[in-house]
């Protein structure tokens, strides 16, 4: 099984909204394969806490748009790590030290990357 066609558009437009806000890194991994939850992790990483509330909040606006609505958001506090789950897809906005830390992309190697169309700054040579 693959990603849904809901899930992509979900997903590229979460990283689209992440660019427009000047996220490091910009990633996306179709784990429909491998969870029953979720098609999709988009894994977005900043340089600050205050970015990353920034990202979240546009990614969170824009999904609205949509017609999505966040069934559950966690670490906003904090403000290093935010997990916002759509259903159809997790996004992960981490503080690039967790990015590093964590590897969420090599936890996940076994899963097909995804091209979601947006790249972050550290690809597009800011």
């Amino acid at each position: 099984m693959t990603a849904s066609d809901r899930s992509l558009e979900l997903a590229r437009a979460a990283a689209g909204a992440a660019a427009d806000k000047l996220a490091t890194t910009i990633s996306g991994i179709d784990v429909s394969d491998q969870l029953a939850l979720t098609d999709v992790f988009v894994i977005v990483s900043a340089e600050s806490e205050r970015q990353v509330g920034s990202i979240v909040d546009e990614i969170e606006d824009t999904l609205r748009g949509l017609g999505a609505k966040p069934v559950r958001r966690e670490g906003q506090r904090e403000g290093r790590w935010v997990l916002i789950d759509f259903a159809d897809i997790v996004v992960h906005v981490q503080h690039d030290d967790e990015r590093e830390y964590y590897e969420l992309e090599r936890l996940w190697k076994d899963c097909p990357s995804l091209d979601l169309g947006a790249l972050g700054t550290e690809q597009g040579g800011r």
